[in-house]
Order: structure tokens, then C-alpha cells, then sequence
């Protein structure tokens, strides 16, 4: 079986060196890239299962990349930064990056964090990419929603994995804990903070009136209720 491949983007080679070496004696293959043009290069002749993006890059700004990522591929997405203001793990997380690791850092969380992400569901295969509810079509192989008037809006790899939990458990409750459990991570206050913010944009995207969500229920103190109808094809 083919391992894991774990891409770096940092342009710092003492922290590629570093990363490469104990995710690969973890068993991960890894490929590391010092500039966001030589990463997107490779991305377009590999698809990668976990990718590794600090913010500061010299060529590119570091959330524009995490965003593009999150919208055209299916890899998981890591940021790690010297960044350590709430606002910015906020933001990062809103762009669609499912963790968020401040330097410095110890490389066996990293390698940890990783293995977590790939423990969450992945995207589904074809067969059965495709839920509808309520008017809305969720294609998870493009990352697209479908509105019934047919307007299209891009979701993340992060976002979808919350959407596919409520799609996959209609009308039930699914507490913080299960979803910590299904989608990997670190449990505390920046999952919960990470589940807010996914939980928040796929509402905006739902065009949810945030004071009264139709879709996705908060029963505080419990966790959340999908409360559509849905079929999958």
C-alpha cells in the first residue's frame, strides 16, 4: 500500500528539514517546496493527502494559498505559522484550513495532527458524492452547493466534512464530542472554535438567517440537529 504523501511549504529549510524527516520516520512520503509557484507546480502533477502551509511565504501570500486549496483540492490542510493572534488561526480557519499549528512546535504534534486528519472521513467516491435536501444539491467531488435557483457556491474540504456529518445523520443529535471523534483534531477550545467557524460559513452558505437556522440547529449545551430531508445519489 502506497503511504501518505505529506506535502511542506515552508520557506524556512530548517523547519522542512526538520518536518521531513520525522513525518518520513513516521512512515509518510514527503515533498518540500521553499516558494508557493513550485508547490502549485507540483500540485498540478500529484495530488497530495496532507498539505503543510506556513503563512509567510516570499512569493505568495500564505492564506491565499491555504484558500485556493481548500476550493480545488481534496488534500486536508495544516497551517503552520509563527502567527499566533487568535484573529489570524480565525481567519485561516474561515479559508477552509482544517488545523492550525503555531511555531515553534514540537514535531511529533505535528506528525500527530497529521495522522489525525487523515483518521476523518475523506470525500466520498463518486457513487455517492452527490446529497440532495431541501432544495439544495451538495456535489462533494467539486466542492460545489447548488441552490434551487441554481446558483453555485464552492465549499471547502474542511467545510464538507461537517456538512457530510449532518447529511450522513439527519434529524439526530451530533454532540461536540462525536464530532471531535469523527473528524479528528484536537479536542478544546480550538476545535470548538474551528467547528464554529465551519458551522458559520456553511450557514452563510445556506443562506441560514443566523438567528433563527432552519437546517442546522444549535441545541446549546448538546451539540447540533440537521433537520433537512436527505436523499443521496
Amino acid at each position: 500500500m502506497t503511504q501518505p504523501l505529506v506535502t511542506i511549504l515552508d520557506d524556512e529549510p530548517q523547519i522542512r528539514a526538520m518536518l521531513s524527516d520525522a513525518l518520513e520516520d513516521a512512515g509518510f512520503r514527503t515533498a518540500s517546496f521553499a516558494r508557493a509557484t513550485e508547490f502549485e507546480a507540483a500540485l498540478r502533477r500529484t495530488t497530495p493527502d496532507v498539505c503543510l502551509v506556513d503563512l509567510g511565504l516570499p512569493d505568495r501570500d500564505g492564506l491565499a494559498v491555504v484558500h485556493r486549496l481548500a476550493l480545488e483540492s481534496g488534500a486536508a490542510i495544516i497551517i503552520i505559522s509563527g502567527r499566533a493572534q487568535v484573529q489570524d488561526r480565525v481567519t485561516g480557519l474561515e479559508l477552509g484550513a482544517d488545523d492550525y499549528i503555531i511555531k515553534p512546535f514540537d514535531p511529533a504534534e505535528v506528525v500527530a495532527r497529521v495522522r489525525a486528519r487523515l483518521r476523518a472521513p475523506k470525500t466520498p467516491d463518486r457513487a455517492h458524492s452527490t446529497a440532495r435536501f431541501n432544495g439544495w444539491t451538495a456535489q462533494f467531488d467539486s466542492y460545489i452547493l447548488t441552490a434551487e435557483d441554481g446558483t453555485d457556491t464552492p465549499f471547502s474540504h474542511a467545510e464538507g466534512e461537517v456538512l457530510r456529518l449532518f447529511l450522513e445523520a439527519p434529524k439526530r443529535l451530533i454532540s461536540r464530542q462525536q464530532m471531535q471523534e469523527s473528524l479528528g483534531g484536537g479536542a478544546g477550545d480550538s476545535f470548538d472554535r474551528a467547528m464554529d467557524v465551519r458551522i458559520s460559513r456553511l450557514r452563510t452558505k445556506l443562506r441560514e438567517d443566523p438567528k433563527n437556522p432552519r437546517l442546522i440547529k444549535t441545541i446549546y449545551g448538546a451539540g447540533y440537529i440537521f433537520l433537512g430531508d436527505v436523499s443521496w445519489s
